[in-house]
């Protein structure tokens, strides 16, 4: 994982690339931690690298449903507002039973179909907002394919700065030191699924 991301041709070549680079953030981060220190929280939240990595994992999962689904919203989830907001919350939790190695290759497959999707999807396809949840716009029929993709650009940098923040409290490792640790160990570890050697 280069310091920044590489230059871009167009406009979807740059989503993918920005897409592509703040991915391999989390790689770059949980590089070397057990399990017990990718569950730990060290930091004033109670947040956790392994916790991270499964919401963001989450959050592509949803946002790109939307955009394999557009102009059609996905199918819909039957189950209750409370019990779907109850497992949202439990994606910040890396469980005693979850492995960092399991994460990641969760992490990775979700990844590979996130940049499937920039590749082939109508950028300009209408993603319907959905209706049954409180915290989105009434007054927007529609986001674009394209809006969604920068959406998950923006939570994926959002939670890589969190994930920095957990892991320098863990052991005082900054990126630029785990940037250099993961290329030795697996170079371009965003582009091929994750496997430990």
């Amino acid at each position: 994982m280069p310091a920044l991301a590489a230059p871009v041709t167009d406009e979807r070549s740059a989503l993918r690339e920005f897409l592509a680079y703040h991915q391999s953030a989390y790689f770059a981060v949980s590089y070397g931690l057990t399990d017990d220190q990718a569950r730990s929280a060290p930091s004033a939240s109670a947040l956790s690298i392994g916790g991270l990595i499964k919401h963001v994992t989450g959050m592509q999962r949803v946002w790109m449903a939307r955009v394999a689904a557009a102009p059609n919203p996905p199918q819909e989830d039957p189950r209750p507002l409370a019990q779907r907001t109850a497992e949202h919350a439990g994606e910040f939790v890396m469980r005693p039973e979850e492995t960092l190695a399991d994460l990641l290759e969760t992490f990775a497959a979700q990844n590979a179909e996130s940049l499937r999707l920039v590749d082939t999807t109508d950028l300009d396809a209408a993603v319907p907002v959905p209706r049954d949840a409180p915290w989105f716009p009434k007054d927007v029929e529609a986001w674009s394919v394209r809006w969604v993709i920068l959406h998950v650009v923006n939570e994926l940098a959002r939670h890589a700065g969190h994930a920095d923040i957990v892991r320098e409290s863990i052991d005082g490792a900054t990126m630029y030191e785990l940037i250099a640790g993961l290329e030795k160990w697996r170079p371009q570890p965003w582009l091929t699924p994750w496997q430990p050697k």
